[in-house]
C-alpha cells in the first residue's frame, strides 16, 4: 500500500520516561508504515526543557497556534527529587499549564471503552467527557504563611488608585495560611464557547456545575457567564441539534453522574476538573484508557494521552527488562490529531487510517491480548497479557487487515 500523504505538518512535542520510549515504538510500528509523516518537532523531555530554559515549550505552543494541530507525549513536572536527579537549573512549570495558557485552551478528556473492562459504576454504558477550564483557580494562586497576631485582607486597587479592601481573616489566636485566587472573565467566555461548541459537534447533552451558593461572588461568575453566552449565542443551535445545557451545584451534579448512564459532557472548573477526570478515568477502568485533547476558542487542537511518564516501568526499562506499558491512550493521541489533520486539510485516507488504527487498537484488547494492568482488569475468559512491542505489533497485524 502506497503511503498516505500529509500536506501540512503536526506539531510533534516529545516526552520523558517510558512514554518517550513507547512514543517512538508507535511511530515505528503503528504510523511510520502506512503515512508519510510530517512534523514539526520539539524536544519537550525535561533534560532539554533545562538545556533551553524552558524555552522550547513556548516554541511548541506557539507553533501549534501556527499550523492548529499537535500532538503531544507525556511529560515530567519536576518536584525537589526531579530537581536533584536531573541536576536541573530550576524546578520548571508544568509544560501542560504553560501549553495551556499560551493556548488559551480547555481541556476534554473522554474514556475509551473496550469489551471485557466492565466500568466500576455498572450503569455507565456510555462515555462521560470531561470539559476541564485550563486557567486560574489553585494553578495559578498566591499563598502566603500567616503568623499568629497578624490580619489577612483582600485588597483590589483600580485604576485610579482607589483600594477596596476585605478581611480575610484576623489570626489572632493561631498561626495560619493563606491562598489567593484569580480568573478572568475572558478566560471564563472561551471555556464556555470551548464546551458548548464541543457539545454541539458531538450532538450530546452538556452539564456545568460549580458551588455558587456558598462562592457567590467568584463561583457564581462561572455561572452567569455561561447563561450569557448560552442563551445569547447557542440556545436556538441547542434547541436544533435536540441537546439541552443545564447548570447544577457540584454536588448534585455529582449524583446525577453516579446514576446516570453516561453519554454527556461535563464541564467543571480547573480544580475539580483536575480531580473528576481522574476519578472517571478509573471508574471506567485506567487512566490508559483515557484521551485528552487540548481545544482553543479558535480552533487549534493539541492531542496527549491523560497519564504520565510510567516512571517505574521506565526504571526497569533501562535495567534492559520487557516491560508492559499500555499505550492506547498514546495511539488513540497520534490517532486523533491524524484526524483532525486529514480533516482540515481534506485528506479522506488520513481520517480513515486514524479511525482503523483506533479500531485495530480496541479490536487487540477486545481479542484478548492487552497488557498486564489491562489484563488484571479484563472480563474476558481467554485473555494474554504481553510486553508493549508484542503488543504494538499485534495491533499492526490487524490494521493490516482492516486497511487492505
Amino acid at each position: 500500500m502506497a503511503k498516505i500523504q500529509m500536506t501540512t505538518p503536526l506539531v510533534e512535542m516529545d516526552g520523558d520516561e517510558m512514554t518517550r520510549v513507547i512514543w517512538k515504538m508507535i511511530k515505528d510500528i503503528l504510523i511510520d508504515p502506512y503515512v508519510e509523516l510530517k512534523t514539526e518537532y520539539y524536544d519537550l523531555g525535561l533534560v532539554h526543557r533545562n538545556e533551553t530554559d524552558d524555552q522550547v515549550t513556548v516554541d511548541s505552543a506557539n507553533a501549534t497556534k501556527k499550523y492548529g494541530v499537535a500532538v503531544k507525549c507525556a511529560t515530567i513536572t519536576p518536584n525537589a527529587q526531579r530537581v536533584e536527579e536531573y541536576k536541573l537549573k530550576e524546578m520548571w512549570k508544568s509544560p501542560n499549564g504553560t501549553i495551556r495558557a499560551i493556548l488559551d485552551g480547555t481541556v476534554f478528556r473522554k474514556p475509551i471503552l473496550v469489551n471485557g473492562i466492565t466500568p466500576y459504576i455498572p450503569t455507565w454504558t456510555k462515555p462521560i467527557t470531561i470539559a476541564r477550564h485550563a486557567y486560574g483557580d489553585i494553578y495559578k494562586n498566591t499563598e502566603l504563611k500567616a503568623e499568629k497576631g497578624s490580619k489577612a485582607e483582600l485588597v483590589i486597587t483600580d485604576k485610579d488608585g482607589k483600594e477596596t479592601r476585605a478581611l480575610i481573616h484576623d489570626f489572632k489566636n493561631s498561626d495560619g495560611i493563606v491562598q489567593g485566587v484569580h480568573n478572568l472573565d475572558d478566560s471564563i467566555g472561551s471555556f464556555a464557547r470551548a464546551c458548548f461548541n464541543y457539545a454541539l459537534d458531538a450532538k450530546e447533552d452538556l452539564w456545568f456545575a460549580s458551588k455558587d451558593t456558598i462562592s457567590k461572588t467568584y463561583d457564581h461568575r462561572f455561572k452567569d457567564i455561561f447563561a450569557e453566552i448560552y442563551e445569547a449565542e447557542y440556545k436556538a443551535k441547542f434547541e436544533a441539534a435536540g441537546i439541552e445545557y443545564f447548570y447544577t451545584l457540584i454536588d448534585d451534579v455529582v449524583a446525577r453522574v453516579i446514576r446516570s448512564e453516561g453519554g454527556f459532557i461535563w464541564a467543571c472548573k480547573n480544580y475539580d476538573g483536575d480531580v473528576m477526570s481522574d476519578m472517571l478515568a478509573t471508574a471506567f477502568g485506567s487512566l490508559g484508557l483515557m484521551t485528552s485533547v487540548l481545544v482553543s476558542p479558535d480552533g487549534v487542537y493539541e492531542y496527549e494521552a491523560a497519564h504520565g511518564t510510567v516512571t517505574r516501568h521506565y526504571y526497569n526499562y533501562l535495567k534492559g527488562e520487557k516491560t508492559s506499558t499500555n499505550p492506547i491512550a498514546t495511539i488513540f493521541a497520534w490517532s486523533g490529531a491524524l484526524r483532525k489533520r486529514g480533516e482540515l486539510d481534506n485528506i479522506p485516507a488520513l481520517c480513515e487510517y486514524a479511525d482503523k488504527l483506533e479500531k485495530a487498537s480496541v479490536q487487540t484488547m477486545e481479542d484478548g491480548i492487552m497488557d498486564k494492568n489491562l489484563s488484571a482488569m479484563s472480563k474476558l475468559p481467554n485473555k494474554q497479557a504481553v510486553d508493549t512491542e508484542t503488543f504494538l505489533k499485534e495491533i499492526a497485524a490487524r490494521l493490516d487487515k482492516l486497511l487492505s
